[in-house]
């Protein structure tokens, strides 16, 4: 196909390989927008975005406006001429007279199978509820939230181990290719998009760090699922004490608990840290005390003996 004139508007890693994707395939990229630099570290210092560091690498040019809505911003975007725009977890929604400034519109890369999992962080809400299968979706882009009409869908298992990060990697990867599929059909306009099913949509609101605090009335299943869900961010975390910890690893013992309450450790060696829940027990065999590096349960427990004690 002949090259597309686009513009590309992504911000964090994951956005990063449809964007090389695009380079490697020889699409003609006028622009790239991505969020303004934010502090970050504990130092706050300004950070660019993944997005922004690759499209400099690369020699393109790189525009963080604050917004899309104002005239100013919306004239500079209509001044590229593009073609299309490719959106990948840019970080607003794009008003109208953004989305129709393309000669093709706005598609967008997203890391669900549409309509389930609309919204902000559908790789973990997927992973917090379960889902064995997980997926990239292409669409034409509206004024809703992911709400437009798709033009691919294409599907993945979840594995029984997985964890955020190792979904987002492979998601990240499969949007990039499925994007290059679609593109042909898209450009010569024999694609007809298919509208989303409403009755079947669900939505993944932003996570917040509250929500990786561990609460061990939880049955040992759904905390399982939760420590995988919140790697790498925002890590399920808990106290002893006045210790606080993170919690990166675990496994299913499938032993009975007795009447421990939720929270106290039943039996600490070097297969890992057994803790009573709501349900059933969860081993702990990863974890990060607080100002250290992630250790196994082996190694943390040579500085301190735990059978007793009691997490949250």
């Amino acid at each position: 196909m002949v090259p597309l004139k686009l513009i590309f508007a992504g911000t964090p890693a994951f956005a990063v390989p449809t964007l090389r994707a695009l380079l490697d395939a020889g699409q003609d990229i006028r622009a790239v927008y991505t969020q303004p630099d934010r502090p970050a570290g504990r130092g706050r210092r300004l950070t660019a975005s993944p997005v922004k560091e690759a499209a400099m690498a690369a020699g393109l040019l790189v525009l963080q406006p604050p917004s899309l809505r104002d005239s100013t911003a919306i004239r500079s975007l209509d001044s590229h001429g593009a073609d299309l725009m490719v959106v990948v977890a840019y970080g607003q929604l794009l008003p109208p007279p953004v989305l129709s400034a393309p000669r093709l519109g706005c598609v967008n890369v997203h890391a669900s199978l549409l309509p389930r999992w609309r919204g902000a962080a559908p790789i973990v809400r997927c992973l917090l509820a379960g889902d064995r299968e997980s997926g990239v979706t292409i669409m034409s882009m509206e004024a809703g939230l992911d709400t437009g009409p798709m033009y691919l869908r294409r599907a993945i298992p979840v594995e029984p181990e997985e964890t955020g990060r190792s979904l987002h990697d492979k998601l990240a990867a499969l949007g990039a290719a499925a994007l290059l599929d679609a593109l042909p059909s898209i450009a010569d306009g024999t694609s007809i998009p298919e509208r989303q099913n409403e009755a079947q949509a669900t939505y993944a609101r932003k996570l917040a760090k509250e929500e990786a605090r561990v609460d061990w009335a939880r049955s040992a299943a759904e905390l399982h699922l939760r420590l995988h869900a919140f790697d790498p961010w925002p890590v399920a975390h808990t106290k002893l004490g006045e210790l606080g910890l993170r919690l990166w690893e675990s496994e299913l013992p499938g032993s009975n608990v007795g009447a421990e309450p939720p929270g106290r450790i039943v039996r600490a060696d070097k297969t890992g840290i057994d803790v009573a829940t709501g349900k059933g027990l969860l081993r702990i065999t990863r974890l990060q005390p607080s100002g250290k590096r992630p250790m196994l349960a082996a190694e943390f427990l040579n500085a301190r003996r735990l059978a007793g004690e009691t997490f949250g």
